[in-house]
């Protein structure tokens, strides 16, 4: 599509009561972002109420018709993707604005390829439309849906506002708030319920005087069920509730706090004094968080007498003895929790082009099939305005494998009776371009059937950022989650993600340490996909425990075919014997690197920092050190120097006494520092203590804690 043209979704599909918006873009470093909103409008084009907005703090909106889905990866890199119910959407609303916003001064002109594309409920695309010419923007609409003569249609618009996500905001009706004085009584009344200060993300709008803010978790929910259950209010002492979502004082996203100077004093109200031109403004921002209940950051001490009384739980796993056993109560408990936690349920299917309705689950149930009736292992069926959305499920645990005649069965059945979907359930994950089994589809059928797939790591990710940092509902929804994460993480459960490099894996390996795998050799292929499995279940997994969007970064070409980008890689990991990637962790200063070196069997984690802050070369390297006062005395440094790569190294053990011994002898002019740390790869195939994929999660996790975690991300 082209700027400014709009077109009915009836001609594109029969299957648009729901469709899925991808908002996408790419950086040359990996590193450039921005943050998705939607707003709802009625026919005067201004939102409702401020819930009508939907932004990263309100991921759900009209009722439950829209809903942002987050951050998915794709071939080329990945996309931000809201779902949309269109048969759900209040009648009130008359059009749904898609935008995006840069923070800290950042402008939509500095990323490429921006796109948007638009998939009906089975995932077939019907649009795309390339942005271009938004050079000095920070708001960008990239489209809009509407009702026109009672269908949806959608235009492609491709504004923006340099005045950042307060002018967006306010142009269409968001109140912004500007009251400070209730902002930090409300942020210490978090604080006390919480007993952590309330988080804050912004964006810096230009221009328009209004600065973007999160707004952190007021509720904690106990461990467990019991009389002493906070309620969505606790009292705090003043006789204060939290009963109003906390509001915080405006921050940048490296946390400091924001110097309003630059945006000039605030026009005085007729009739009344101007205020100090030095006075401190007042923290604004769209007021449009809800209160949510998240687990406490510590646990409550155990009433047990001793390590060895087992804690009851609702769905224990010891006893499980067969696969079938673990497929049939995996299966049991990851449906039960969806249907009774709406957050959840709809997070896991809204994706799936499943309408905002009421959820309800089923096990086990029979559906016929010729002379041999089927028995999928599961069927999860929503309602919503007297239409029903139905899905199949079939799971697999441990390492078994789907099989592709029981899947072929379930899509057929589900096309005769009418149903939406097929979703397998697995520890593996998918990949684009590489689907896990391969159906035939019968296009003379006219009802589509979409085939999605579910990766273990995936409900538990989506549970975890539910759970610890996102929030839910209700205490008692917070206590079924993490009753579900138990178990999921039980070591008898077999749901515990992608864990077997393959039956390549040592033969790739032998091959490179004899030098006799040849470019082209399919085992290096397969290889390769596996290890991007690997990557994006790290990602999955450390952006649960963190809370933050971990994603890995393409740096192919956007639009590359993927099988060939991966045949590149595997031609490049016979002549190197290298696995490398990459991944992009939230407020990180640069993008956190991985390779494993199958000829050295050492595994490399890394990071490049900019050299920070004016001042001599010596300053630079001496502030660095300082910021490493507990990172491994292991530690690799190496200087990044201005036109000719890298320069000293050293390790911060040799240079904590001497931080003079990393500057460059001729005085070349530093640019920043590369960190870096070693350890032994493991060398079995699967996820045990002294395999491969144990060893990289190891190896992530205490780069991650004992290096990025003491790196400041600087001002963007």
């Amino acid at each position: 599509m082209v700027k400014g043209a709009n077109v009915g979704l009836s001609a594109l599909s029969e299957n648009v009561g729901a469709v899925v918006v991808g908002l996408g873009w790419s950086s040359a470093t990996g590193e450039g972002d921005a943050d998705v909103s939607v707003l709802l409008l009625d026919a005067d084009g201004k939102v409702r109420s401020d819930a009508d907005f939907c932004f990263y703090n309100n991921p759900v909106a009209g009722d439950g018709s829209v809903h942002l889905l987050g951050k998915t990866p794709t071939a080329d890199g990945s996309e931000d993707r809201i779902s949309f119910d269109l048969d759900a959407v209040p009648p009130e609303v008359d059009k749904v604005v898609v935008a995006a916003s840069r923070y800290g001064g950042a402008r939509f002109g500095e990323l490429d390829d921006l796109r948007l594309t638009l998939a009906d409920s089975t995932g077939d695309g019907l649009a795309r439309f390339a942005v271009h010419d938004v050079e000095e923007v920070s708001a960008l609409i990239f489209g809009e849906l509407y009702r026109r003569a009672g269908e949806w249609k959608f235009r492609a618009v491709g504004q923006g506002y340099a005045s950042g996500l307060a002018g967006l905001a306010t142009d269409y009706g968001v109140d912004i708030d500007d009251d400070a004085e209730t902002a930090d009584a409300e942020t210490a009344v978090a604080q006390a319920a919480d007993g952590e200060a309330a988080s804050a993300r912004t964006a810096g709008p230009e221009g328009a005087g209004a600065e973007r803010t999160g707004t952190g978790q007021v509720d904690a929910a106990p461990e467990g069920p019991g009389p002493e259950w906070p309620g969505p209010d606790v009292e705090v002492p003043g006789g204060t509730s939290t009963a109003t979502s906390a509001r915080v004082p405006a921050q940048s996203r490296d946390g400091h706090a924001v110097d309003r100077a630059a945006t000039g004093p605030e026009p005085a109200e007729p009739g009344t004094a101007a205020a100090p031109a030095d006075a401190p403004k007042s923290a604004r921002r769209p007021r449009t968080a809800k209160k949510k209940v998240t687990l406490p950051r510590t646990a409550r001490k155990s009433l047990a007498d001793n390590d060895t009384w087992r804690t009851a739980r609702l769905f224990p796993g010891s006893a499980l003895k067969s696969d079938r056993e673990r497929e049939t109560r995996a299966t049991s408990v990851v449906l039960s929790v969806m249907a009774q936690v709406p957050e959840f349920g709809r997070r896991l299917t809204a994706a799936f082009g499943a309408p905002a309705g009421r959820m309800e689950t089923f096990t086990e149930v029979t559906l016929p099939h010729g002379e041999s009736p089927r028995r999928p292992d599961g069927v999860i069926r929503v309602e919503r305005a007297g239409k029903l959305w139905t899905a199949l499920v079939e799971t697999k645990t441990n390492g078994n494998a789907l099989k592709p005649d029981q899947v072929q069965a379930y899509m057929d059945i589900a096309a005769r009776r009418g149903y939406e979907a097929v979703i397998t359930l697995s520890n593996d994950v998918a990949l684009e371009g590489s689907p896990l089994v391969d159906v035939r589809i019968d296009r003379r059928r006219k009802h589509k059937v979409a085939l999605w797939h579910l990766s273990w790591a995936e409900v538990v990710h989506q549970a975890q950022m539910l759970i610890r940092h996102e929030g839910v509902g209700d205490a008692a929804h917070a206590w079924l989650l993490q009753e579900l994460l138990h178990y999921l993480q039980h070591e008898n459960s077999g749901c515990h993600g992608f864990q077997n490099m393959g039956a390549a894996w040592v033969p790739v390996r032998r091959g490179i340490d004899e030098e006799t795998l040849c470019q082209g050799d399919a085992r290096a292929l397969e290889v390769i996909e596996n290890w991007e499995r690997l990557v994006r279940q790290v990602c999955l997994r450390l952006g649960g425990e963190l809370g933050q969007k971990v994603l890995p970064v393409q740096r192919a070409r956007r639009g590359a075919d993927p099988g060939a980008r991966r045949t590149e890689l595997a031609d490049h990991l016979c002549e190197q014997g290298r696995l490398n990637a990459e991944i992009r962790i939230e407020g990180t200063p640069g993008v956190l690197g991985i390779t494993a070196d199958l000829r050295t069997g050492k595994l490399r984690t890394s990071i490049e920092v900019p050299a920070e802050g004016a001042g001599y070369p010596l300053a630079r390297a001496k502030r660095l050190v300082r910021r490493l006062s507990d990172a491994p005395a292991d530690l690799h440094i190496e200087t990044l120097v201005d036109g000719r790569g890298t320069g000293p190294r050293g390790t911060l053990e040799r240079l904590r006494p001497e931080p003079a011994d990393i500057l460059p002898k001729d005085g070349a002019q530093i640019t920043g520092f590369r960190l870096s740390l070693f350890k032994g790869m493991g060398a079995g195939r699967g996820s045990a203590e002294t395999g491969f994929i144990r060893s990289v999660d190891d190896a992530v996790d205490r780069f991650h804690a004992q290096v990025v975690a003491h790196v400041d991300a600087p001002v963007v």
